[in-house]
């Protein structure tokens, strides 16, 4: 079968699935790269089409001591299915494959595609080169060719997105390789930002999260130290903005202007993500994180202070090299002080390629988990006394699509309050569309949710409600359509430029 017939899908066009792995920036970026696939004329595969697609694209991340082990163990579940389907593509983009390069085709000889965090915008291209040279394409950009949100994009939310503001990151944790895979931090320029607000606001958003992987140090490459508060009162003023929020910040970069920016910006939510990683001086110390406990914890109290009701969550690590039980505790101190709503708790293990990997005093895994198990213990307790401080409290919550894994069940809906709280509430009477917004009354609290059991006591339909509404219905009408035989190719090429009103990672 010669090339081009294999490129052919008769009965339907080509097919595509992307599985994401890794932090906020690969979410988005998976995003942009189904836009890039559908803009070239590929339509997604159906739900649990588990490798059937004509294409599968895996946007890896790096940070896991076995992230490598998982990719190799997919891409081998994949090889017959390829064997047996002339035709079918396999791609491997994101931070291992920026890390790896030759290592994963010479593992996996039958993938198709390998390209890195800097050149996703070239994903297209290399697939159709691969199929006419019938050999496998490595592409590993040193530097970024695009910021991600200037490409095409599919968006998984009609009402919510992303918007990058920065790549890259010029801290030197020893515990992260994120650096060394998406470079030194570049900064995009706010006219450029904010006109891709303006444009997704123009399509029915109303919530934007602002990503970087060290969001809160933008403008450092710009020659502005104010520029993230700046950036966050001018998202004030874009009229059908209802919510802005940011992750991920660093405390190194947190400062008092930025305060007082969220504070006195309506629209900016009262909710924080500040990675702690450690509560010891001497463990941040060996993790070259530039602040102490005393700063950290200096930092919760401001945030408090000019915001009350800010939800503060954070990242913690357990078990980094030479970690002692004093150590330890004073890590429990500061989640016993600064009253997290929620905190994503780690286990350390080595990440190839780092410092703390090879350093001395790695714990066993046995103290590791005790420690770990103490530590969640902790934090359950403190989520669910803060949680209970809700129970009475009047909130607005954005109703939210598929947050609610039991909400068909229970006859629920789900939102998340201002703070990003996730709130399942009773149904209510008339129609209630993800993006429309609901006030309630909480009830009841767990650890990891609240409720809200009476009457929804009002509701406002919104813009973005009309988005998802209008999104949902272009859906149904596609899926009702019959498919015809693609005659054609996908299309070569650089992807044609946005219309003119469209100008974290968790390791920090």
């Amino acid at each position: 079968m010669s090339s081009i017939d294999r490129s052919q899908s008769v009965g339907g066009t080509r097919t595509y699935e992307v599985r994401t792995y890794g932090c906020q920036m690969n979410v988005h970026d998976s995003e942009r790269l189904a836009g890039l696939l559908e803009d070239a004329g590929y339509v997604r595969a159906p739900e649990g089409s588990d490798g059937e697609a004509d294409v599968v694209v895996f946007n890896t991340c790096a940070v896991r001591e076995n992230a490598d082990n998982k990719l190799y163990g997919n891409l081998g579940h994949l090889a017959p299915k390829k064997a047996a389907r002339p035709g079918m593509q396999i791609a491997v983009g994101g931070c291992l494959a920026q890390k790896d390069r030759d290592t994963i085709v010479k593992k996996a000889p039958w993938v198709d595609v390998v390209f890195g965090t800097h050149n996703i915008g070239k994903l297209p291209v290399l697939l159709e080169r691969a199929r006419v040279q019938e050999e496998a394409q490595v592409e590993i950009a040193e530097s970024l060719e695009a910021f991600p949100s200037t490409l095409p994009t599919r968006r998984e939310s009609a009402y919510a997105a992303w918007v990058s503001i920065s790549v890259g990151c010029n801290n030197t944790c020893t515990f992260c390789i994120v650096p060394a895979l998406r470079g030194k931090e570049k900064d995009r320029r706010p006219g450029d930002i904010l006109a891709e607000i303006e444009a997704l606001v123009a399509e029915g958003v109303s919530e934007i999260t602002l990503l970087g992987q060290n969001v809160n140090a933008y403008g450092s490459d710009i020659g502005d130290r104010e520029a993230f508060s700046k950036l966050l009162r001018a998202c004030g003023k874009i009229e059908g903005l209802e919510r802005v929020r940011f992750t991920s910040p660093h405390p190194r970069d947190f400062t008092d202007d930025v305060i007082a920016a969220m504070a006195e910006t309506p629209n900016v939510m009262p909710q924080l993500h500040m990675p702690l990683q450690s509560g010891s001086d001497p463990i941040l110390k060996a993790m070259r994180r530039s602040y102490r406990q005393e700063r950290f914890l200096g930092i919760i109290e401001k945030v408090r202070a000019a915001i009350p009701h800010a939800a503060i969550s954070t990242d913690i690590i357990v078990g980094f090299p030479g970690e002692t039980e004093e150590d330890f505790e004073q890590t429990l101190h500061v989640v016993r002080e600064a009253r997290f709503a929620q905190a994503f708790t780690f286990q350390y293990s080595k990440r190839p390629g780092t410092p703390a990997a090879e350093m001395d005093g790695q714990i066993p895994k046995k103290v590791v988990q005790e420690r770990y198990e103490r530590l969640v213990a902790l934090q359950e307790e403190i989520s669910w006394e803060e949680n209970k401080k809700q129970v009475g409290r009047t909130l607005e919550l954005m109703v939210a699509e598929g947050e609610g894994r039991k909400d068909d069940t229970t006859h629920r809906l789900s939102g998340r309050a201002p703070d990003n709280r996730l709130v399942h509430f009773t149904k209510p009477d008339q129609e209630v569309r993800p993006g429309d917004v609901v006030t309630v009354e909480i009830t009841y609290a767990a650890p990891h949710h609240l409720l809200a059991e009476g009457p929804v006591l009002a509701v406002r339909r919104t813009r973005a409600g009309d988005a998802w509404e209008k999104r949902t219905a272009e859906k149904a009408s596609k899926a009702s359509q019959p498919t015809g035989v693609l005659l054609g190719l996908p299309k070569i090429g650089v992807p044609e430029p946005l219309p003119m009103a469209t100008s974290g990672c968790g390791c920090d």
